[in-house]
This record gives structure tokens, sequence and C-alpha cells, in this order.
């Protein structure tokens, strides 16, 4: 039995594997790449939220509404992601949201307290209905390179996102990963494994990922 499945519709699983890390550190990149090479399906994330740019000019006022809508989005993809049978591999995880930008959000006294636990209650109400990745894929990059990468695929909402901001953010995401996340992760360095410009340079990830798989069977 593969760690971390259950009974019930998790049987129908083979392997879950999610990738996360910061905004502009290259997920859907991976995900993509990683899907292609080996035969998994990919769900990526949803970036239409109808909140985002105003999110961006005034953190304040609706980063409320943007964590929810980015709840239910994970949400819907977790009902999705019970259906299938097969390899499947997803571009950022419900996880992030809670233990990353909205507690990002609520340390920086741009969510209130009562926000953030109203948010925290649907968070783990839905946690306690879906499964863990049966590995976690986490892109560690540095601001310069996250800026970088921002500015290369030229997203209008994304052109206010500050420094101090993704520093925060990078900061919330070491802490998640060393201390709070249960469960099998493989780190990748962005700053030195550019696999969007050298795909080749995943062939110990991919090599690793089939090793794991077989191991979990």
């Amino acid at each position: 039995m593969f760690p971390g499945k259950r009974s019930g519709h998790l049987e129908k699983f083979e392997m879950y594997i999610a990738i996360a890390g910061n905004i502009g550190s290259g997920k859907t990149s991976l995900t993509g790449i990683l899907a292609e090479r080996t035969g998994a399906r990919a769900y990526y994330e949803d970036s239409d939220n109808p909140y985002i740019g105003d999110f961006y000019e005034d953190m304040n006022r609706w980063s409320f509404n943007l964590q929810i809508y980015f709840l239910g989005q994970r949400i819907r993809e977790a009902a999705a992601i019970l259906s299938e049978g097969a390899d499947l591999i997803q571009d950022r995880t419900i996880y992030e949201d809670a233990y990353i930008f909205a507690s990002n959000l609520h340390g920086l006294g741009l969510m209130s307290s009562r926000d953030f636990d109203t948010y925290m209650k649907i968070f783990d109400l839905a946690t306690g209905l879906i499964r863990k990745p049966d590995l976690l894929i986490y892109l560690k990059a540095s601001v310069p390179t996250l800026v970088k990468q921002i500015k290369k695929r030229g997203r209008a909402y994304e052109a206010s996102i500050q420094e101090g901001y993704l520093e925060q953010l990078n900061r919330k995401y070491e802490e998640w990963i060393n201390n709070i996340y249960q469960g099998e992760v493989m780190t990748i360095d962005v700053d030195t494994v550019n696999f969007i410009e050298n795909p080749s340079l995943l062939d110990g990830v991919v090599a690793r990922i089939a090793e794991f798989k077989t191991r979990g069977r």
C-alpha cells in the first residue's frame, strides 16, 4: 500500500504528487514537465481569481475574499482528484493557502483575527476530508530568483508585488516545511537548478519519483 493511502475512494489513487513554492518559483512549469515525463495527469492552479487584482491594490480590504475564493478552488480540485484513478501532479496545495498566505496576511495585520479564525475553521473542515500528497516537491527560491521569474512571465496583477512580501512568504514556507508539514518532502533549489531552461536537470528528480513510487507499492 502506498504511503498515506487510506480506504474508500482513495484506493483509486496511484501516486499523488503536489508542487509547493512561493510566487514565481516555477510550480506550473514543473507540474507540466513532470506530468509529461512521468505520464501523470496535471492539475494546475487556477489563477483566475476575481479578487486578485483588487487584492494587490488593497490587501487589507480584499485579503479574506481572496483567500476564501482560493480555498473554494482547492476544495473543488480535491473533489475532482478523488474521482481519478491515475498518477496525479498538482500545482500548489490547499495547505499553502492556510499556513503561508492566510497566516502571513493575518500576521501582517492585513486580515483580522475574526476573519482568520473563520477561514481556519473552514480549512480544518476541508482538510479533514481530503488526502495529503504522497510526495510534496518544494521549490525553494531566493527573492532575486522569484522577482526575475515574476517579471519574465509578465502578469499585470503581479507588477506591484514587493520584495519584502516575497521574503515574508519565503520565511513562512521554511517554517511550514521544516516545522509543520508532516509528510514526504523533496526539495529543489531553484537558484541552482534552472529546470525551465534546462529540463534535463530534472533527470534525478524523475528517477527519485520512480524509485519512491516503486518503494510505495
